[in-house]
């Protein structure tokens, strides 16, 4: 059994889709869309913008939705999932992509959500770390004693297994990691990001989002996504709604969600979309299911 997988923040580059726009029409059109859609040309952002310029959360959501889509839409014969699955942004690229969402709508969807969340970001400065070779309970009860001494932090994204990223306020981040370094961790390293990811200082953006989320049409997808919230498959269209809305405040259940497919049959997972992160995370979950990319 094949799940087709679709990256998060931080799998764009400069350049990003230009060799899709070039050799498909299909993928041509489906660009110019996308710059209608978003009322500017984003797709110069994708070609010509630099990495600096690809940082900002409001574009490089948009970006990597984009790229993640059109690489599937643009190929359809080739794109035969049992399952699918995306990492936070790559939830509704993985929805896209099964038919639950328009493209259009998808879209519309992430650009509201990167500038909720930039909002948020810029109102209340937050923090993320990624945490090396620490058990998830360990650090859970880190996080919970630092919040409990009134600094905000919590497990935002069970990535691996030895790999978590810690979400929160400044000082919460800061304080935990140290914490977790004394606890023996073998790496805390701080993300470039201004924002606490899938915290509950995203609640303003969550607010925000399900308003969005509310007034669009979902359709059941052609096979089950396992979403993030719980790491378990979903049909549901009403159900799926709900859990893109908890997704922005609750932490990715990545590593979960990847056991619970091999544990369900698959045996081959296919990253869609740009870099190769998943994969990366893929070889420290399960090496015995196969991992490549679409179109490789």
């Amino acid at each position: 059994m094949k799940a087709y997988v679709f990256p998060g923040q931080g799998s764009q580059f400069p350049g990003m889709g230009k060799d899709l726009y070039e050799k498909s029409d299909t993928a041509k059109q489906l660009f110019n869309q996308a710059n209608d859609v978003l009322g500017f040309d984003i797709t110069n952002l994708m070609f010509e913008g630099t990495a600096e310029q690809l940082l900002q959360t409001k574009v490089t959501q948009p970006c990597i939705f984009i790229h993640s889509v059109v690489s599937v839409l643009a190929d359809p014969d080739n794109f035969n999932p049992d399952f699918v699955a995306g990492h936070s942004l790559g939830e509704f690229s993985a929805l896209t992509a099964a038919g639950a969402l328009s493209f259009a709508d998808g879209l519309s969807l992430v650009a509201k959500r990167a500038a909720a969340m930039q909002k948020c970001c810029e109102s209340s400065k937050g923090s993320m770390a990624a945490v090396l070779g620490l058990d998830d309970e360990v650090i859970e009860n880190i996080c919970a004693q630092t919040t409990q001494e009134g600094d905000a932090v919590v497990a935002a994204n069970y990535n691996c297994i030895g790999q978590i990223v810690i979400s929160g306020t400044e000082q919460g981040v800061d304080k935990a990691s140290k914490k977790l370094e004394e606890a023996g961790a073998k790496r805390v390293v701080k993300l470039a990001v201004s924002g606490a990811f899938h915290s509950p200082l995203m609640l303003p953006a969550q607010t925000e989002l399900q308003q969005a989320i509310d007034s669009t049409k979902f359709a059941a997808p052609k096979c089950p996504v396992y979403q993030n919230v719980d790491a378990m498959p979903h049909t549901d269209a009403e159900e799926i709604k709900q859990n893109l809305i908890k997704q922005l405040t609750s932490p990715v259940r990545w590593t979960k969600t990847i056991q619970n497919m091999a544990a369900a049959g698959v045996d081959e997972v296919i990253e869609c979309g740009p870099g190769a992160v998943l994969q990366g995370l893929m070889r420290k979950i399960d090496r015995n299911v196969k991992s490549s990319h679409f179109g490789a």
